[in-house]
């Protein structure tokens, strides 16, 4: 059972939410405020286990003209401020499972900082997704089955902060029930330069402490870590039976599709 882990670093103005890895992704998912800007659409899942065969995106008019780029075997084509890839053969559709990206160049962000919303329309040899829900307020995606795809647009200073701070992907954290005192949360982390997580705070737990597990001889244990290293441009993984995040005193149960507030 998992719950959606809202990761952020402390630091950061505007946090930002992680949905679940079957939602439409953007690569980078924030803009600098008046400048150019590529989006590249993310998608690694089809409908009902068939392979995508279209997808159509409605690009938010924020983002001035762009032109959508053709993949190998797929038609590209933009009419009426909607992008859209259309697979030329079952063969060039994309696998479910398999991860695809679909990219619109020649972008430029808004001069003002804000939120823009990417609708996405995905179709599929079986079924369709129609990633279009926005929230009635504020940024998270947590709450919505099918969310569209946002783009935090950042002012110059936020924009440079943000930047500087680790990329965070699939975060997640293990449910719990009802008396259980400890969890854990996974994701993985790459810096853009070098750097250490030391710590970690939460409101759903009373402790949150980086922990390791290895084997000592034949036997599996487990202690809490002052900190860990992170390398330039290298992915770092806290994940089941290595490094992970510990969750202890949890205040509640955490339920299946809730989400939960981290800080690195």
């Amino acid at each position: 059972m998992k719950t959606t882990l809202s990761s952020f670093a402390a630091a950061l103005l505007a946090a930002y939410s992680l949905g679940a890895s079957a939602h439409v992704s953007l690569v980078e998912p924030r803009a600098e405020a008046g400048k150019p800007y590529t989006a590249v659409l993310r998608i690694g899942h089809g409908c009902e286990g068939t392979a995508t065969t279209a997808v159509a995106v409605q690009v938010p008019a924020g983002l001035g003209n762009v032109t959508p780029v053709a993949r190998p075997g797929w038609a590209a084509s933009l009419r009426q401020g909607v992008a859209t890839w259309t697979a030329l053969g079952k063969e060039a559709a994309l696998p479910d499972g398999e991860r695809g990206e679909f990219t619109l160049a020649g972008a430029t962000a808004p001069q003002v900082p804000g939120a823009l919303w990417l609708k996405v329309q995905q179709t599929c040899e079986r079924g369709n997704h129609d990633w279009s829900q926005v929230p009635a307020q504020g940024t998270s995606t947590a709450a919505l089955k099918s969310p569209a795809v946002l783009l935090d647009v950042l002012s110059a200073p936020d924009f440079a902060l943000a930047q500087a701070l680790p990329k965070v992907e699939g975060a997640w954290v293990r449910g719990s029930v009802p008396g259980q005192q400890a969890t854990g949360a996974f994701m993985r982390l790459t810096a853009r330069e070098p750097m250490q997580l030391v710590g970690v705070t939460t409101t759903v737990a009373g402790v949150a402490e980086v922990h390791e597990m290895k084997m000592e001889g034949d036997v599996m244990k487990m202690r809490a870590v002052e900190s860990v290293d992170l390398a330039a441009g290298q992915a770092f993984d806290l994940k089941p039976g290595g490094y992970h995040i510990m969750l202890m005193d949890l205040k509640q149960p955490l339920a299946k599709d809730s989400s939960v507030g981290l800080t690195l």
